[in-house]
């Protein structure tokens, strides 16, 4: 049976944010109940170990996000949890040391990204202090995330923006270097044991109204990973936020059968013959990291 490394499970469809980076997602904003989210467990169970909660919409959202980590740690998950970190003060109880909890990335870009921000100070603050708790009380593994960086480098503004979250951080970690000096675009650095500052450029969300290429190129998508939307459509990879690349749904069709089916097998050959065979993977610019 083949393993993804990576499976996307998105558990909430709404996010508490308006990023400038993240498009607003058109479906309908729901939860995912308790009762689907171990359904899909069980479906996928063969397929891969690793969930990652994590497509669109804000994970600590969830009211039930404690059950569901219980829930993947007695299915024998290891769970990955992708969020913007303002809603610690409310979700923190609900997950600091879940055995089932492995990861944790922290979107700091998403504080700059959000119109309506406030007390930056605070925010970085509360997730230091939570990774600092749990990272002691347990073997959580913690990437901070500042992916807005653009091609040109960066603009003043947000050089001083990041420089003050970097700041925070170095304070906070007794770091005696900048960490400007270490990190390079695309890849991290180690600032604790199990914590990591990751920089990298902003990317831009693949969308059928951009201009297609043509469509040479690789991807991984249904190679090491895949994913589920709160709505149960099975998507090929995790940027695929509205589910355009509709390979079935788990409500009505079991996931095996949908990962064998004609469209995902399509997309799989394609892109062995260095080919993306779907619209919106013409139209992705992500396909061209892994060359031609």
């Amino acid at each position: 049976m083949k393993k993804y490394k990576k499976f996307y499970m998105e558990i909430t469809s709404i996010c508490n944010l308006a990023c400038s980076f993240c498009p607003p997602t058109e479906r309908e904003k729901q939860f995912l109940s308790v009762e689907d989210f171990s359904k899909r467990l069980d479906q996928i169970k063969p397929f891969t170990d690793y969930i990652y909660l994590h497509v669109k919409g804000e994970p600590l959202l969830h009211p039930k996000i404690d059950q569901l980590l219980d829930i993947s740690h007695e299915k024998g998950f290891k769970v990955n949890i992708t969020t913007n970190g303002t809603l610690l003060h409310k979700a923190k109880h609900k997950i600091i040391n879940k055995p089932a909890l492995r990861q944790m990335n922290f979107s700091l870009h998403s504080f700059d990204g959000h119109e309506g921000s406030t007390d930056k100070e605070g925010y970085v603050q509360s997730v230091l202090g939570f990774i600092k708790e749990a990272t002691e009380q347990s073997k959580l593994i913690v990437s901070l995330r500042l992916w807005n960086l653009t091609e040109d480098n960066v603009t003043n503004l947000q050089r001083k923006r990041n420089r003050e979250i970097l700041q925070m951080i170095e304070t906070e970690f007794n770091l005696d270097y900048r960490i400007e000096e270490k990190v390079v675009p695309g890849s991290g650095v180690k600032i604790a044991d199990r914590v990591y500052l990751n920089q990298d450029y902003e990317f831009t969300w693949p969308s059928l109204i951009e201009e297609e290429d043509e469509g040479k190129g690789f991807c991984y998508g249904l190679r090491n990973q895949a994913g589920i939307l709160a709505n149960g459509t099975v998507i090929p990879c995790c940027l695929d936020g509205e589910g355009v690349i509709n390979l079935g749904n788990v409500n009505e069709q079991d996931f095996s059968e949908i990962v064998a089916g004609e469209r995902a097998t399509k997309l799989v050959e394609g892109f062995s013959r260095r080919e993306a065979v779907e619209e919106l993977c013409r139209k992705c610019g992500y396909r061209k990291r892994f060359g031609t």
